[in-house]
């Protein structure tokens, strides 16, 4: 080839990407979105959990909250305290206050008082086992019992007990909302961790009916809602339902007459974790 022709094409070439990387670098100085460089140290010192328990979808998205000053370094339930203090002192503003959140489950009846109408066999998952028949319990809102909560959970903060109810280690749990999102009966609900009063129910049925799927459930008698202070309980389609807006008037009173124990006072861990089932997770 002509080294002319080679010398012209290499010039071409070179001219055309001169061109467009002269445009390309104009683009970028126009059109660049300045991004504030502390976003990148904040998100390094998060936990990098992503849970999205501080409301935010994940930590960078967290990091640029606290940075504008819409919430507060103490909003990450995943840090420890001096975890939040260094955030805290490294952007110049106060730690601040969050509400501390955990899950509470809205069923206490496990093997032990709520009895099964079939067995399931198949795949350990309590999706699967509500898919197939319902999940094989008398009580049809029952806790299934095989632990796909406690396999959601990241933070290893549910274990399942001797009578297949998971037991939430409040000290643990973030608020993250996996099991919430995990169990195929939405029994999970994220409560802050003041609230006491739990109706651990979410039967539909009333009186005998109702306790003779489950002894522990709700009857609807009423009783709770008479005990406690006007307008914290109400009774909704059979069921005791807890204002949690006015968190202000519980009071354990409102547990003294329950015949099934279906609401309960709870301060702490919500159930017992049996010493066999210390440390064993789900299978």
């Amino acid at each position: 080839m002509d080294p002319v022709t080679i010398l012209l094409s290499i010039a071409i070439l070179g001219g055309v990407g001169f061109t467009f990387g002269s445009l390309i670098a104009l683009a970028n100085s126009r059109l660049r979105v300045w991004e504030d460089p502390r976003i990148d140290a904040v998100t390094g010192m998060l936990p990098g959990a992503n849970c999205g328990a501080c409301g935010f979808a994940g930590c960078r998205a967290f990091a640029e909250a606290v940075i504008t000053g819409r919430t507060p370094p103490a909003a990450c339930t995943v840090m420890g305290d001096e975890d939040r203090s260094d955030v805290a002192a490294y952007l110049g503003v106060d730690v601040g206050q969050a509400a501390k959140r955990v899950a509470r489950l809205m069923c206490a009846g496990g093997t032990d008082v709520a009895p099964r109408k079939a067995d399931y066999r198949g795949i350990t998952s309590c999706a699967a086992a509500v898919a197939v028949g319902g999940g094989g319990k008398a009580c049809a809102w029952g806790c299934i019992g095989l632990g796909d909560c406690a396999v959601a959970c990241d933070f290893d903060a549910i274990t399942m007990n001797d009578v297949d109810l998971p037991v939430v280690d409040p000290g643990k749990c973030t608020a993250c909302n996996d099991c919430v999102v995990a169990c195929p009966l939405d029994l999970f609900v994220l409560l802050p961790e003041d609230a006491h009063l739990i109706v651990q129910c979410r039967n539909l049925l009333t009186g005998d009916a109702a306790e003779g799927v489950c002894s522990v459930a709700c009857n609807a008698c009423g009783r709770c809602v008479a005990d406690a202070a006007a307008g914290l309980i109400e009774m909704r389609n059979g069921l005791a339902v807890v204002d949690y807006e006015r968190i202000e008037l519980e009071n354990p009173a409102a547990t003294a007459r329950c015949p099934t124990g279906a609401i309960a006072w709870v301060d702490g861990t919500q159930f017992e974790l049996a010493p066999a089932a210390v440390g064993s997770g789900a299978s």
